[in-house]
């Protein structure tokens, strides 16, 4: 939820509790809100928030993790480097739901069977962790996200004795997997995390590693005990609003795979023909190579010069190769350096090894790059083709 939805009102109740904290009723209950995925990237995985209800004193307050400030100073920079710091907010529970209907996504509630002093714990943690000097914290999609929050805080009112078993019918999968279910696979946003994100996120996650998704936070509390009791954790579950059906818009005209599909059409035209009239034409392999290069190099920024762990190891540089804008001069020479042509031919190899690391499951690529990987092999071919019998020709 946006920031500035935060009530007013309720920050000033806050400040009263700070000074002299709260003592929940008996009647006080805790539940765990999910809310499905909404429409857009950002939205896409889901939502997860703490809701404190006690009639006796007055108090219907959803807390959430994951908030973030588009103005805060630097934002973007941050937001590449890794370095930029969410918070927990907190509103009305209302005012929550109001937000999350309107954004027609599904919200479910669960109520926690906790104890009277685990109710405390978790109410008087939220408080503190809301105070200004402890709001902020240092975000990880997969491991300090606004799901693994909820679980932190609640296991930990529980001393940790939560035992999260394995619900029925349950599957494991990667990091990336994960990831795509909540997605299209042949979307921008699924291109732009699949080239983003490296092999790192292709091993199997944990079944609790599980619990980065609001909706596994959902099923796991589902299913999970309180060690000590052996109590279900959730005394009562149920759907407070069911999202409507709206018409699909995913357009496949402007989806990666037709928009790459002609631009490896076109490549492969020019390739054919060149090929038929023996000549080469350089814009676009100055094209070619040039974006390649830049996008590898933005590979490797993510990877070294970043503190986003996912980003490590990613085997997209097989196909944009960094190297490539530092070479963009040879292609502008009629004869070039004996060595070019080793150089398309281990361009080439590493098309190759992108095809084998996808097929043994190393790494798993974005389904929209296939025309351009095929266009781009090609084109590398026709190349060698071409310059070694320039090379016999001047020879």
């Amino acid at each position: 939820m946006p920031k500035k939805s935060l009530a007013p009102i309720f920050i000033l109740i806050f400040t009263f509790s700070f000074a002299q904290p709260l003592k929940l009723s008996p009647d006080a209950q805790i539940s765990v809100i999910t809310v499905a995925p909404g429409s857009s990237l950002n939205d896409a995985f889901g939502h997860n928030a703490i809701r404190i209800k006690d009639p006796v004193n007055n108090l219907n307050i959803s807390f959430d993790y994951g908030r973030f400030d588009f103005e805060a100073p630097n934002f973007y920079l941050n937001f590449a480097r890794g370095k930029l710091n969410y918070s927990i907010g907190a509103i009305n529970y209302d005012d929550f739901l109001r937000f999350y209907k309107w954004q027609n996504r599904t919200v479910e509630e669960q109520v926690l069977n906790l104890a009277q002093t685990q109710k405390q714990k978790v109410y008087n943690y939220l408080i503190n962790n809301y105070k200004p000097e402890n709001r902020t914290y240092l975000y990880d999609f997969f491991f300090d996200n606004c799901a693994t929050k909820i679980k932190d805080v609640i296991n930990s009112a529980a001393d940790y004795g939560i035992v999260f078993n394995i619900p029925k019918d349950f599957k494991q999968e990667t990091f990336r997997a994960l990831i795509q279910n909540n997605l299209n696979k042949n979307s921008w946003g699924s291109l732009g995390i699949d080239l983003a994100l490296g092999a790192i996120i292709d091993k199997k996650a944990t079944p609790e590693e599980h619990m980065f998704l609001p909706a596994y936070i959902h099923e796991f509390f589902e299913y999970a005990t309180i060690n000590v009791t052996n109590k279900p954790l959730v005394k009562d579950s149920k759907t407070v609003y069911k999202q409507k059906e709206t018409p699909n818009e995913n357009n496949f005209f402007s989806s990666p795979l037709f928009i790459f599909g002609i631009i490896g059409f076109f490549i492969l035209f020019i390739t054919y023909k060149d090929y038929m009239k023996s000549r080469r034409t350089k814009w676009i392999d100055v094209v070619l190579f040039g974006f390649t290069g830049i996008i590898g190099i933005l590979i490797l920024l993510l990877w070294f010069a970043t503190d986003h762990k996912a980003t490590h190891q990613n085997y997209n540089l097989l196909w944009a190769f960094a190297i490539n804008i530092l070479v963009i001069r040879q292609l502008l020479k009629e004869i070039i350096k004996p060595w070019f042509v080793k150089y398309l031919k281990f361009l080439v190899i590493m098309l190759c090894l992108l095809t084998l690391h996808w097929i043994i499951g190393v790494q798993v690529f974005a389904i929209g790059l296939i025309p351009l990987l095929i266009a781009l092999f090609i084109r590398y071919i026709y190349l060698i083709r071409f310059y070694s019998s320039k090379t016999k020709h001047y020879n």
